[in-house]
């Protein structure tokens, strides 16, 4: 028997029309946004020691030749860690820079093996004696001797590998090779 009404006909399919949209729009998932990488301006709160750094993390060449050039605003705990792709001797110097620090550096197991004041705008190198490390640390000058911080002192290195992957690096490739 057909239906004597051509409007309920018609209103009938835009409703079934309407329900399969919805049915097989929730069947799909929506695009996640993919998080954006953290740079070179944000912060991560690292342990040394039994103190916590709020570093900023160097890795590309760029940022390691800009460190704290010109920066006048450190924070009493902040501080710039440079990450190095393997072991090596380190060399430091204050080229354009108003602030004085202290430079730590750390072997690839994340022991802190030698501290050295740096003055402002000196542009004489600061050479590290050890030919082993991964990792170096500037923060105000004063602050390792002020924080109880003495070589012997451990960087978490878990923390460090998370930085470096909000980063978008891969910790593995700078010899962090920690468990998650």
């Amino acid at each position: 028997m057909k239906n004597a009404n051509p409007v309920w006909r018609w209103g009938w399919g835009v409703w079934c029309a309407l329900v399969l949209g919805l049915v097989a729009g929730c069947d799909q998932t929506a695009p996640v946004k993919a998080e954006a990488h953290k740079g070179i301006a944000d912060r991560f709160d690292i342990h040394v020691g039994a103190r916590i750094v709020h570093m900023q993390i160097a890795v590309t060449p760029a940022e390691s030749q800009r460190g704290l050039m010109e920066r006048r605003d450190l924070g009493p705990d902040d501080g710039m860690l440079f990450v190095f792709a393997k072991p090596q001797q380190m060399s430091f110097w204050m080229h354009d820079c108003p602030t004085p620090l202290d430079i730590g550096f750390f072997d690839d197991g994340g022991m802190l093996e030698e501290i050295y004041p740096l003055q402002p705008f000196n542009e004489n190198s600061v050479r590290s004696r050890s030919t082993m490390l991964s990792l170096a640390l500037e923060v105000n000058q004063g602050w390792f001797l002020a924080s109880g911080v003495k070589p012997g002192a451990q960087i978490d290195l878990a923390a460090v590998a998370a930085a470096l992957q909000a980063r978008g690096f891969d910790p593995k490739n700078y010899g962090i090779n920690v468990a998650p």
